[in-house]
């Protein structure tokens, strides 16, 4: 039997994402969770012939524990949308406290669950959920994930149109973090290999890097990227799936994580880091999360630049997240 969560069902990215892991055949079980409207998403989901039971809750009756109870998987999409000129600030007054309460949730209820992040900004929110699994002695860090996948996703698209490549077969590992700045793709090590211009590779890591601006402006106030953050955390969820469930060996995919997953093997990443406990890289999933969190190989000279000024942005994003819960969750 395995369990998944979706908390924050009922919203823009949680109902296509709910829609996608119903269609995952590993799932058994689906609950949904959300402040409105997920048992009638749940009943919609609940005619799709495949084999997970849906199943809706809301705060009412303890909906939030029994959500959560034996659950392998939770991913967390809730909160509110970017809208047009808000920043990742203005999100984190809003977010970080839902975050956090859905964290103690989950800390209580499924201390060993597969915890997926996706409500933003993920720099500060994976350490919030991180922090609250701390105080509750059920912080496993081969456990907690960021999901950075959409900038991989894009990576693979935007590139793809001056390559040539098939999109679908193309990798590009991004690192650092998950937004602007702090989202490093690293165009030398692309696969399969393509000599971009200087030019194209400034565009290109510019337009990877605010890819979520070009969306949020075409929706004119009408939300954020949901539909592709979606589908990238679905992709996320089924990599952790096939990994911690169907036993599958060498998976990689990157992800936003605390480093201390893979101790020995972040040593020298973190000198490179400048000491931060968070950062994403390829990571390999095993049968409990992370195995091995990889390197950062050979990077180019412009990529070294982009990680100078991610480091920084990075340790303010991290540290506003661990304050948050340090500071007794005063904004």
């Amino acid at each position: 039997m395995v369990k998944a969560v979706v908390l924050g069902a009922a919203g823009g990215i949680g109902q296509p994402l709910s829609l996608l892991l119903k269609l995952n055949e590993v799932i058994t079980e689906l609950a949904l969770y959300d402040i409105v409207n997920s048992p009638g998403v749940a009943a919609d989901l609940s005619h799709i012939n495949t084999p997970a039971k849906v199943t809706g809750y809301l705060p009412a009756n303890d909906g939030l524990k029994c959500a959560l109870t034996g659950a392998h998987l939770i991913v967390i999409p809730a909160g509110v949308p970017r809208k047009p000129g808000m920043t990742r600030d203005d999100l984190f007054k809003i977010n970080a406290g839902i975050v956090r309460d859905l964290a103690t949730g989950i800390a209580q209820h499924a201390p060993k669950a597969y915890v997926l992040v996706i409500s933003n900004p993920v720099n500060s929110t994976v350490p919030i959920v991180v922090e609250v699994l701390k105080k509750h002695g059920a912080f496993d860090p081969k456990r907690v994930f960021g999901v950075t996948t959409l900038d991989v996703v894009r990576a693979s698209t935007f590139t793809s149109s001056i390559s040539g490549a098939a999109p679908q077969g193309v990798r590009v590992p991004v690192v650092g973090g998950h937004s602007g700045v702090t989202i490093i793709p690293l165009l030398s090590q692309i696969s399969p290999r393509h000599n971009f211009t200087h030019e194209e590779i400034e565009a290109l890591t510019k337009r990877i890097q605010f890819g979520g601006d070009e969306v949020v402006k075409a929706k004119d106030g009408a939300g954020s990227a949901t539909l592709s953050m979606a589908q990238a955390g679905a992709r996320f969820a089924s990599s952790i799936l096939n990994a911690t469930v169907k036993g599958e060996a060498g998976i990689v995919e990157p992800s936003y994580v605390h480093l201390d997953a893979d101790k020995e093997g972040c040593a020298q990443l973190r000198k490179l880091i400048d000491g931060l406990d968070y950062f994403s890289s390829n990571i390999e999933l095993g049968p409990n999360g992370v195995a091995k969190i990889n390197s950062l190989g050979e990077i180019s000279e412009y990529e070294k630049k982009l990680l100078e000024a991610a480091i920084p942005e990075l340790k303010t994003n991290i540290n506003k997240g661990v304050s948050f819960i340090a500071d007794g969750s005063k904004l």
